[in-house]
């Protein structure tokens, strides 16, 4: 499941809008619409705030499905997040 994927689903199952979640972000909700659908990648204060509204872990949402497929961007991203989030709740 990609990350857009897990958002929505996440959203969903707390039964909020996209709307109420860009507004909390903030961000306008056609872009976060793009996040749920794959077509644009969250930056890391996006991706910080949605992990709070949703209540996720950026593990949950970053774990690659297979490394052996995974790009260099992908997992420098990854990394980079990980630092941060420690950074910050640990």
């Amino acid at each position: 499941m990609k990350i857009g994927e897990k958002i929505r689903a996440a959203r969903e199952d707390m039964d909020l809008s996209q709307e109420e979640i860009s507004r909390a972000i903030p961000m306008n909700q056609s872009s976060y619409s793009k996040i749920e659908r794959d077509v644009q990648e969250p930056s890391l204060e996006q991706l910080r705030r949605i992990c709070q509204i949703l209540r996720l872990d950026p593990s949950y949402l970053l774990a690659l499905e297979s490394y052996e497929n995974a790009s260099s961007d992908d997992l420098a991203f990854a990394k980079e997040v990980k630092r941060i989030y420690e950074r910050i709740y640990r």
